[in-house]
């Protein structure tokens, strides 16, 4: 049995979302549920989600408006992630020209 010092004390946080959000929150619990076997409990994911943004180390700072946020969040999405793109392709007319 665990020491009560080490265990990971847990805080209740009580919010009020709206209809919306609830369903997607839901949904995201039956995708995992239905695709991978794991139930998800709203709370669960909302944690995840707080642990995502504190990896992305996003901050408050001059964030007033829903819009802020996201945008913020589109700034630090920008910088971390770098955009694959396909290999290039060549043309009958590029590799004709090699041999010229």
């Amino acid at each position: 049995m665990e020491n009560i010092a080490t265990q990971e004390r847990k805080e209740r946080v009580v919010t009020f979302l709206n209809r919306e959000e609830i369903d997607f929150l839901d949904k995201f619990g039956k995708d995992a549920l239905f695709s991978s076997g794991a139930k998800l409990s709203r709370a669960k994911i909302i944690s995840w989600l707080v642990d995502f943004a504190k990896a992305m180390k996003l901050s408050g700072e001059n964030i007033r408006t829903e819009a802020d946020f996201e945008k913020k969040i589109e700034e630090i999405l920008r910088e971390n992630i770098k955009p694959i793109s396909p290999p290039a392709t060549e043309t009958k007319e590029d590799s004709d020209e090699k041999y010229l």
